[in-house]
């Protein structure tokens, strides 16, 4: 009988063991492990010596300079950039990464794959990107998702720019970080739509765009 008793207590601990592994897995896969994908414009009044450092809660994938403890450019009027560490010439900073961060997809916009490519181009416009930025942009994510049924799209804020916090000097006057979130539907839902805010271009200006899809 007592042999009995320990095997049930056995068997009722490696049940409950079974139970709390499982809900710990459960909660780790709430968590959104999402690839990062931005390019940085500088745009200074005058050629210009910047430092850009990236604070990012996450793990660095790849980077385009290098990134060796920031990076250290002269940058021109018309967005070229010079690399210090090589001499080399280029157009924008990119870098990519993963973290695990919570975005807000509560508010935002259903749009059909079909449909995704003049949306993007209006909505990019009307915050702020230029032609080149906003082609860019759309060369880059358009094909992954022009053929999904709906694309849920929203554009985050400070859940983006606190996980990615981003230091310039000089600082710029104007700075803007477009970031979009993004999930593949296969079929339209009902969603707040999401308000968006012009941006005024003045100064010495930084342009950030990037995005994360969400599965």
């Amino acid at each position: 009988m007592k042999y009995n008793k320990l095997f049930l207590l056995l068997i009722i601990a490696v049940l409950l063991f079974t139970a709390c592994s499982n809900s710990n897995g459960h909660d780790d896969q709430e968590e959104v492990d999402s690839a990062e994908k931005p390019v940085i414009y500088l745009y200074p009044t005058e050629k210009t010596d910047v430092t850009v450092k990236l604070d990012y809660k996450g793990e660095l994938d790849y980077t385009y300079p290098t990134y060796k403890d920031g990076w250290q450019v002269t940058a021109y009027p018309d967005g070229t950039l010079i690399n210090k560490e090589d001499g080399d010439e280029y157009s924008y900073l990119f870098w990519e990464g993963k973290s695990k961060a919570d975005y807000d997809m509560t508010k935002g916009f259903v749009v059909k794959g079909s449909e995704t490519e003049e949306f993007l181009k209006e909505k990019l416009s009307y915050m702020g990107l230029k032609p080149k930025e906003y082609n860019e942009f759309i060369v880059y994510w358009l094909p992954r998702m022009k053929n999904n049924d709906y694309n849920l799209i929203t554009f985050q804020g400070e859940r983006y720019t606190d996980n990615a916090k981003l230091t310039v000097l000089p600082k710029p006057d104007s700075m803007l970080r477009v970031f979009m979130a993004y999930k593949a539907l296969d079929k339209q839902i009902d969603i707040e739509e999401q308000e968006l805010q012009r941006f005024n271009r003045y100064g010495f200006t930084v342009i950030e765009w990037g995005g994360a899809e969400i599965e």
